[in-house]
């Protein structure tokens, strides 16, 4: 295959069944009876999210804006991206970004792309998460955001894109929405440049919105 022809198409095999075990405050978990190609009948659990939207932020001395944020799961400080759930269906997926920027790091950005779209972990959950591009950066108006729980133990930087490559490649730095925008950033930068990349109102059909 040539790359214009290497992309996910949209299939949905038949489902006998499902019901719902567990539903939590933002997720669920779904379990389906799902028919396979030979017509046997399986049994699929997964984690049904509502979606996600990410932030590379890059300043004009090309750092990126990062936060480090305890992640009781993996029972480690995680640096990350600013990143946020879609509290809405069908919320714009740019609004929500801009929030999360506002609210994680008080900033605000005028020139905002699509980096790069991802399903999180595809085989045991349907999260899909929009990374954004934000760059001419500054500090937003008005009172800082009160943040709780284990965002009022957030730190905060402005980290060289280079040295977060560095820590990629050598199994330092976990977070997936850092990992994949940084490395997506410096693929846009090595390829057709920045401006090439999508609009930030680019459809997603993932997490259909209305502009």
């Amino acid at each position: 295959m040539t790359g214009s022809t290497i992309k996910d198409i949209p299939e949905e095999w038949e489902v006998r069944g499902t019901e719902t075990p567990f539903q939590g405050k933002k997720t669920s978990v779904r379990t389906d009876d799902v028919v396979m190609p030979d017509g046997s009948v399986v049994t699929r659990d997964y984690q049904v999210h509502p979606g996600s939207v990410a932030v590379l932020a890059l300043d004009d001395q090309g750092r990126a804006l990062v936060i480090r944020q305890y992640r009781h799961p993996v029972r480690e400080k995680l640096w990350e991206i600013p990143a946020g759930l879609l509290d809405v269906p069908g919320e714009n997926p740019l609004h929500a970004a801009q929030r999360e920027l506002y609210e994680e790091a008080h900033v605000k950005a005028e020139d905002w792309r699509v980096l790069t779209d991802v399903y999180t972990t595809p085989g045991g959950c349907d999260e899909a998460v929009r990374i954004f591009l934000a760059r001419n950066l500054s500090e937003a108006e008005g009172e800082r955001f009160e943040v709780e729980d284990e965002e009022a133990d957030m730190e905060l930087a402005r980290v060289p894109v280079a040295d977060l490559v560095r820590g990629v490649l050598a199994g330092e730095l976990h977070n997936n929405c850092l990992v994949v925008g940084v490395l997506s950033l410096v693929a846009a930068e090595q390829g057709d440049g920045l401006d090439a990349l999508r609009p930030a109102q680019a459809p997603w059909p993932a997490r259909p919105f209305e502009a």
